[in-house]
C-alpha cells in the first residue's frame, strides 16, 4: 500500500547570536530556482524519530559543527511553509538560542551536510538591516530580534501596536 499523504519535517533550529548581539550564525545555501542568490538558514536539522526536539538540536550541532551548546533555551514552534527548486515543502521547527562552543570564525567557517558537502556559515546582521538574502524559516525572524532586543535590555514590542 502507497501512502500518497505529503511529508510535513520535523525540525530542531538554533538562533546563535554573537557576544554583542549584532549577528548571529546561519548556513549560506546554494541558489535556487526561488533564490538565485541563495538564501540563509538558521543551524540545524531534522528530529530523528523516536528522538526529542532537544537531543535533535544538540545532534546535529554536534555532528555539523563540531560543537556543543550552552545556554540552550528553547522559544517556539514555527511553522514553515516554503517552495524549494519548485517543490512545496512544509516544516514543523522547534526553535531555540544558546551559544556555540567553539563560535564559529567570522570568515571562513563552514558545516557539514549529511552528505559530507561542507555549507558555509556566515554571521547575519541580527536585524536583517542590508541583507539581501533571505532567512529561513522566515517566521523566526521576530525571535532573531527580540533576543537582540533582551540583551540590550529593551522591552519586546507589543505585537498590535509595535510600542
Amino acid at each position: 500500500m502507497t501512502n500518497d499523504r505529503p511529508v510535513i519535517q520535523v525540525k530542531a533550529m538554533l538562533i546563535v547570536p554573537n557576544a554583542d548581539h549584532t549577528a548571529h550564525a546561519v548556513s549560506l545555501n546554494a541558489p535556487t530556482t526561488e533564490n538565485p542568490g541563495g538564501y540563509h538558514r538558521l543551524i540545524g536539522g531534522t528530529v530523528e524519530v523516536g528522538e526529542s526536539h532537544r537531543d535533535a538540536i544538540r545532534r546535529e550541532v554536534e555532528e555539523e559543527l563540531g560543537a556543543t551548546i550552552g545556554d540552550l533555551a528553547f522559544l517556539a514552534t514555527v511553522e514553515n511553509i516554503f517552495t524549494l527548486d519548485g517543490v512545496l515543502g512544509h516544516e514543523i521547527v522547534f526553535l531555540y538560542s544558546g551559544r556555540l562552543d567553539p563560535t564559529p570564525q567570522t570568515a571562513g567557517a563552514t558545516l557539514t551536510e549529511n552528505d559530507g558537502t561542507p555549507v558555509p556559515v556566515v554571521w547575519r546582521s541580527i536585524t536583517g538591516d542590508g541583507e539581501v538574502l533571505p532567512l529561513y524559516p522566515s517566521a523566526a525572524e521576530p525571535w532573531v530580534i527580540d533576543l537582540a532586543n533582551l540583551a540590550h535590555g529593551r522591552a519586546r514590542p507589543c505585537a498590535e501596536c509595535g510600542h
